[in-house]
């Protein structure tokens, strides 16, 4: 299984999307984005945020390195600003000041698409970091680990909106906030760790 798929990569890139886009700070938006629609229709906007946010992240795992070519920007400017643009993220998850999408913004468009399937799964952040570990990966074990690790992932945010009203009736309001604090430390963490890698790897380079 090892020489299939490497685990600690995988590991890694699950744990580190999980937190990105954490599942169950999601639900509550997805409940207030999708309120009053019938089952039905909220069973299909799951389904459609995942797949939309799915293809988003696995476009940039797949052209992201072509286009930081011909942009001209190497791994460790990437690394930082990526770094700095998580530990936004985990300020706000941390501060509990995430944006909500206006009334008017829901009735634009179709939810699953915009706001849900991006930015709020397929965000900067979990871009960035698809990119960095696509930049990282060596071997086909290392790829293959990518790629289950966001598929997982995503499976995860279709189950956390499939089953919202289940899930929040069980863990309440005041679980779902502190589930999410806990992920913006963890994401605090990351984000630093990507900013040192990065400054470390100027300062062998200069």
């Amino acid at each position: 299984m090892a020489a299939v798929l490497n685990t600690r990569i995988f590991a890694e890139v699950f744990l580190t999307l999980i937190v990105i886009t954490d599942p169950l700070g999601i639900i509550p938006l997805f409940l207030s984005l999708t309120s009053g629609h019938t089952a039905r229709v909220r069973k299909r906007s799951a389904w459609q945020a995942a797949v939309v946010s799915l293809g988003i992240i696995i476009g940039f795992a797949l052209f992201g390195q072509a286009l930081l070519t011909y942009l001209g920007v190497e791994l460790p400017a990437l690394q930082a600003s990526g770094g700095l643009l998580l530990l936004l993220v985990a300020l706000q998850l941390l501060t509990g000041q995430q944006e909500e999408p206006s009334e008017r913004e829901r009735r634009k468009a179709n939810v699953a698409m915009v706001p849900l399937g991006t930015p709020l799964l397929a965000g900067p952040g979990a871009i960035v970091a698809t990119m960095l570990y696509v930049q990282r990966a060596e071997t086909f074990a290392d790829y293959s680990a990518i790629g289950v690790g966001i598929v997982a992932v995503h499976v995860v945010l279709w189950l956390a909106m499939r089953f919202a009203g289940l899930i929040i009736a069980v863990v309440k309001d005041n679980g779902v906030e502190l589930i999410t604090r806990i992920a913006g430390l963890l994401l605090a963490a990351i984000a630093v760790e990507m900013v040192v890698q990065a400054i470390r790897a100027f300062i062998r380079a200069g």
